[in-house]
């Protein structure tokens, strides 16, 4: 596995519009740069998504560039 910095980069990179950032905990965080409507918080987009690990970020903001949430 990557360097944090250069993870954070890359994801930064895939999916603009996110900070991506880690806890104390090792927890992976990505909270978007600008506000959203209330429209799109009732379909589901999040202003701030959370993972434990890089991959796992990663297809939440693939979900989140999808339209919000995964229907099961």
């Amino acid at each position: 596995m990557g360097d944090f910095e250069d993870l954070k980069t890359a994801i930064e990179s895939e999916f603009p519009g996110w900070q991506v950032w880690r806890s104390d905990a090792g927890r992976w965080y990505a909270t978007r740069s600008t506000d959203l409507s209330d429209a799109q918080l009732q379909a589901g987009y999040a202003m701030t998504v959370a993972a434990d690990d890089a991959a796992g970020l990663r297809e939440l903001l693939a979900e989140q560039a999808r339209g919000g949430r995964e229907e099961p």
